[in-house]
């Protein structure tokens, strides 16, 4: 489903592709919609501290744009993507809205709700799956829709894999063996759904984002991450982690993150305070 005129017209993709130091064309095609998916993802970092101020998060586009654009915040999947798309349909793409069930890290047998936001990109050549909002290892580029093929990003080696006849999964392989990230279908997704998703997220005393803080920024050379009061730093394969000070957390997310809160600002979830 592509948006009206109505839906597109709160974007300013000026101010979008400033804000992610974007200066390339502007064209349907893969090489842009490339850059502007690394660019993004270098830029924006994947963060859900309002969730710990108890503020709303909110999905609609102005509300979007408001935080990660015009005061230079982040956000986590439902806020980056669904930013990222409304660029894409601008431009030209032909994007198709998904939901996944989140793999990685998943501390608890049984299926995962679905709470996930990516995009597949309608493409001559076959399409293509984006998704600058995950946080964890995954893509820094898009990937081809396709089974068994390897493809790098820049500190990741991803591949896909069916599981029955709908289902994909989106697998990580790095390590010697492949962890999984997500598991999605291919049935469209619309605004709705990722508002039921995103209360969950934001406000269940269960979700991870209401127990944790979580910080993540990739980089050229790999990726910066913090939960809690654990950083940790990939760099050309290296992995490096620093436990902090409590006092420390507000400078981090500010030095490393570029993340400014606000002032008087009081973090408080169980994996910091506990």
């Amino acid at each position: 489903m592509q948006p009206t005129t109505q839906d597109s017209q709160p974007l300013d993709l000026d101010a979008y592709l400033a804000r992610i130091g974007y200066r390339g064309a502007l064209a349907p095609t893969r090489e842009v919609l490339d850059a502007l998916h690394t660019a993004h993802v270098h830029s924006i970092p994947f963060e859900n501290v309002d969730v710990l101020l108890g503020r709303r998060i909110r999905l609609d586009l102005a509300g979007v744009q408001a935080k990660l654009v015009s005061a230079r915040r982040g956000g986590y999947c439902f806020e980056q993507n669904t930013l990222f798309v409304a660029v894409l349909r601008r431009i030209g793409f032909k994007v198709t809205t998904l939901i996944a069930r989140v793999r990685f890290n998943q501390t608890q047998a049984g299926i995962s709700p679905r709470s996930h936001m990516l995009s597949l990109i309608d493409m001559p050549g076959g399409p293509l799956l984006a998704d600058v909002g995950f946080g964890g290892p995954g893509l820094s580029r898009s990937v081809r829709l396709v089974e068994g093929e390897r493809q790098p990003q820049e500190s990741d080696v991803v591949s896909l894999r069916r599981e029955g006849s709908s289902v994909w999964v989106l697998e990580s392989r790095m390590g010697e063996q492949p962890q999984d990230l997500y598991a999605f279908t291919l049935e469209e997704s619309y605004p709705v759904d990722y508002e039921v998703a995103n209360h969950f997220t934001s406000t269940h005393p269960d979700s991870l984002f209401v127990n944790n803080l979580i910080a993540a920024l990739p980089t050229p050379e790999g990726r910066v991450t913090l939960r809690n009061r654990t950083l940790g730093v990939l760099r050309q394969g290296q992995l490096e982690r620093v436990e902090l000070e409590r006092e420390a957390i507000v400078g981090v997310l500010r030095d490393r993150f570029g993340l400014e809160l606000p002032a008087g600002a009081q973090l408080s979830c169980a994996g910091l305070d506990g």
